[in-house]
């Protein structure tokens, strides 16, 4: 059974009681709370989802409904390297997607999950605003450009060793 967010540390728990008192009396309480939730957790698990519909007195389907609506929430914690790799149309004709291929098959992950170190998040992005280095990948914001399949084991190398 998976460790609830809101139990493995105290002091965030503690943080996040007190975000939702400050905005509970307040007209449209949801989106702030859960913007503090995801920078306090890292994530809207299904537990802080739960919490917070209580606590507010709204369904667990309006709070799952915003979380999942708006792209800045997660609902799975992010790895300490969130890697992205553009698959926009000038990267993807020079190659991306093997690029992609060769960091899943590394890193033993599809596309949207997180390592069980908990260290790489892999997700496939749009234009990053660096064709001119096609494809290209960041890595939390460094940029890595004109990308070979076989230039990702040695980028990811020196990520594991921090």
């Amino acid at each position: 059974m998976a460790v609830s967010v809101l139990t493995e540390n105290k002091e965030k728990f503690e943080e996040f009681k007190k975000v939702i008192e400050e905005y509970k009396g307040k007209e449209g309480p949801l989106m702030p709370i859960l913007q503090k939730a995801q920078e306090i957790f890292g994530c809207l698990s299904l537990d802080v989802q739960n919490y917070i519909a209580e606590e507010l007195n709204i369904p667990i389907t309006d709070v799952y409904g915003v979380a999942t609506f708006y792209a800045q929430f997660t609902l799975k914690p992010k790895g300490k390297y969130k890697i992205g790799v553009c698959l926009g149309t000038a990267c993807y004709v020079k190659g991306s997607q093997k690029v992609l291929d060769k960091l899943q098959e590394i890193l033993n992950i599809k596309v949207g999950d997180t390592t069980d170190d908990g260290k790489f998040t892999l997700e496939a992005t749009r234009c990053l605003g660096a064709c001119g280095l096609a494809p290209v990948m960041m890595i939390n914001d460094h940029v890595y450009g004109r990308l070979k399949p076989e230039d990702v084991e040695g980028i990811i190398a020196k990520y594991r060793d921090e």
